[in-house]
């Protein structure tokens, strides 16, 4: 028995293709794009306008099936945390942020992350796996369901859309899972979908300089660079990745986006650390280094976790880091922590997901074999399993 096709994997050209190998015309891949993603349904026989040979074919062959709720948290500022089963002992989670005139779902790529930035609690947990392109836009079909039935909202596309941006960071760095990310960026574009323009949609990106290049050319959306550090000494530190696509080739590609980007600028993200990279000659370093992009800056004081050994910086600090880089003419606004009673706000998304990925199995396999190859370990390019 061929198994059944999730329909949340298909970006609109796919769904195309899909259709058109069940022998159905293209407008009938329109049709159940927006059943889907516009009504949230996922009862193929509540979809009253299909033909109901193709609700049969439908039944036969395809469902839609995002992933399972472990857990539902909701924070005393409305912040609403979800954890979300995605196979093999592996979970995320997705974050849903309301504000007065937007609401704002930060979406997961990966399960766990392998780049590791030193700040960030869920590099601690490692990487597991890259998420489908139904596992990823799940996260949107999911929220929207809830939060309008939590609301009483209708579902369709007269019904008050509950979430009007979409950010990706969460678990995982997007650029790293370049396909499916991009494949639920277009469903996200689509206006048989959801319909969200190029401007409320932000990848964040910890600088993957080849991949920032490609996503210009493919799904050109609003980009935030994650940079944390003035120079390539210090970022090297909070940021492993910045040894292989040092800052001098990171902002070269940042300006090459802009050619192509929804805005005309670049957001760079800067956790601030305490004693580490909060100093007025960092902030002097920062302007210096990124004269020639057009920017803004969005600072974020770090939410503690005990295995970074890192502290925030003081609030006076932020502001006086700040004003430097305002009396310079950049703008620059101060994140407001969300959801930090429930391990919402930015990089704490590992709470739950405890030992998820099977970092210490692997940890375990790699002493046995150091020690039963001793010198040879080195030569060894994949340990099993």
């Amino acid at each position: 028995m061929a198994a059944l096709t999730n329909l949340l994997d298909l970006e609109p050209a796919g769904l195309l293709r899909w259709c058109g190998d069940l022998g159905e015309k293209p407008f009938r891949a329109k049709q159940l794009q927006r059943w889907i993603h516009q009504f949230g349904e996922s009862d193929f026989s509540a979809m009253t306008d299909l033909a109901k040979s193709l609700r049969e074919k439908l039944d036969a062959h395809a469902i839609i099936a995002a992933p399972a709720v472990i857990s539902d948290h909701t924070s005393a500022d409305g912040t609403r945390k979800w954890l979300l089963d995605v196979g093999n002992g592996n979970a995320v989670e997705t974050v849903f942020i309301p504000e007065e005139n937007r609401g704002t779902l930060c979406v997961s790529t990966q399960a766990g992350c392998a780049v590791n930035c030193r700040f960030c609690s869920t590099g601690k947990q490692g990487f597991s796996r890259n998420l489908s392109v139904g596992e990823i836009i799940g996260q949107l079909w999911l929220a929207e369901t809830l939060l309008r039935r939590a609301k009483g909202v209708p579902q369709g596309p007269k019904g008050e859309r509950q979430i009007t941006n979409v950010v990706m960071m969460g678990m995982g760095e997007p650029l790293l899972n370049y396909e499916p990310t991009v494949a639920a960026l277009k469903l996200m574009l689509d206006d048989n979908a959801y319909g969200l323009s190029r401007r409320r949609v932000t990848l964040s990106t910890s600088g993957v300089v080849p991949m920032i290049d490609k996503l210009a050319g493919d799904c050109a959306v609003a980009l935030a660079v994650s940079l944390h550090a003035s120079n390539d000494k210090l970022r090297d530190e909070l940021v492993p990745l910045n040894r292989k696509y040092p800052l001098r080739e990171l902002l070269a590609a940042c300006k090459r986006y802009l050619e192509f980007a929804p805005r005309d600028f670049v957001t760079f993200e800067y956790c601030m650390l305490d004693g580490v990279n909060d100093s007025d000659t960092h902030a002097r370093e920062l302007l210096a280094l990124v004269a020639d992009v057009p920017c803004k800056f969005n600072l974020i004081p770090f939410n503690p976790f005990p295995e970074s050994g890192l502290k925030r910086s003081n609030n006076a600090r932020i502001k006086a880091f700040a004003q430097i880089l305002m009396d310079a003419g950049v703008v620059t606004t101060v994140r407001k922590t969300r959801g930090d009673d429930i391990d919402a706000a930015c990089g704490q998304l590992a709470g739950e997901v405890q030992d998820r990925t099977r970092v210490q199995e692997r940890m375990q396999k790699m002493s046995a074999y150091q020690e039963k190859y001793g010198k040879d370990f080195g030569r060894i390019v994949e340990i099993p399993g």
